[in-house]
């Protein structure tokens, strides 16, 4: 982490958790045609410098069991003391009877707590923010590292990591970037880029960062004759 320039942003609900399902949000954020233009913009902007620029969209950096249980927890509670107290009623059993409390608990728990895994605006409020920034962060850092951006030959990758059921968004700079040039020029990118996905412009704000930063890149690691593209241009999970 030392050796890495980072900037990070919070789009604080600026993405809409669409179509209800988790295993979705990083497929929905940009359309077909959006990859392609982002695609485009990476090999453009790697035509004229020897850095490697990589987009990453994630649907989300952890799975959150405890906010799952919490989830479930809270609103399998309340709809248990409700059954006993009717049922309770109903069969003379009594309004606080603990074994029918516990069976309407354990019936309810285990459904509740799929639809919190399931639909993602749902799980989104049972995130603790410390949990949300710890995850990201890991997740953004071992990205970097484990699709090999720290490998490249001057030590110049860049990783632009949205991560939308937390509503994030990282740039991580290798340590060669970081020697070069002031941190505070990606703070600047990313805000930008915050912006236009404020403004619904997801795709179009991704290449206008990716386009800025390889002119950034260009000047101060210009491309090689022996230059070759040696990472994904855009990566959605």
């Amino acid at each position: 982490m030392a050796d890495l320039v980072v900037a990070a942003e919070d789009l604080a609900g600026a993405v809409p958790l669409e179509g209800g399902n988790m295993d979705r949000l990083s497929a929905t954020f940009l359309s077909i045609a959006e990859q392609q233009a982002v695609t485009a913009a990476v090999q453009e902007a790697e035509k004229q410098t020897s850095g490697e620029i990589v987009p990453m969209v994630v649907s989300a950096s952890h799975h959150y069991p405890l906010a799952a249980a919490t989830g479930a927890t809270l609103i399998s509670l309340p709809l248990a003391l409700l059954l006993t107290s009717t049922f309770g009623t109903a069969l003379w059993l009594g309004t606080q009877n603990m074994y029918l409390f516990l069976t309407f608990f354990a019936l309810l728990y285990f459904p509740a707590r799929w639809l919190v895994n399931r639909f993602p605006t749902l799980k989104r409020l049972f995130l603790s923010v410390r949990d949300v920034d710890e995850e990201v962060e890991e997740a953004a850092i071992t990205t970097f590292y484990g699709e090999g951006l720290y490998k490249t030959r001057e030590q110049n990758g860049i990783l632009i990591f949205i991560s939308v059921l937390e509503q994030k968004v990282w740039i991580l700079g290798d340590c060669g970037v970081n020697d070069r040039i002031d941190p505070g020029t990606w703070q600047e990118i990313i805000e930008k880029l915050t912006a236009g996905i404020h403004s619904g412009e997801r795709g179009p704000a991704l290449c206008r960062a990716v386009s800025a930063v390889g002119e950034i890149l260009r000047h101060h690691f210009p491309i090689r004759a022996d230059d070759h593209n040696e990472l994904h241009n855009i990566i959605i999970k």
